[in-house]
């Protein structure tokens, strides 16, 4: 889903709200969980899930067309662990799909 079809998801739920204001909420909501990361806070959605920074060392990779080693800089990545309630809906839908 992109943010489009957020703003479009939610505007169909609550129709009364303006498409503007709820552009400026989902604005809100991405620019904050993004302001935390950058301070390198962790930010948890109790029932959905939690994302963190997580340090990769550095180490020696190759170029994939030449193979040449070369140094991979220490670098910070998100990290994304659903939470419990997420993963059980996930479960449970996906396993209904596979026995189809």
């Amino acid at each position: 889903m992109t943010r489009i079809g957020l703003i479009k998801e939610i505007k169909k739920i609550y129709p009364y709200i303006d498409r503007v204001d709820v552009e400026r909420i989902v604005a809100i909501v991405l620019d904050t969980i993004s302001g935390e990361l950058i301070a390198g806070n962790r930010v948890e959605l109790r029932g959905f899930g939690a994302f963190f920074l997580r340090q990769r060392n550095p180490m020696k990779g190759r170029n994939p067309r030449t193979g040449e080693a070369v140094d991979v800089d220490a670098k910070k990545t998100i990290v994304f662990k659903a939470g419990k309630q997420m993963r059980a809906l996930i479960n449970s839908t996906t396993s209904d799909e596979t026995n189809e």
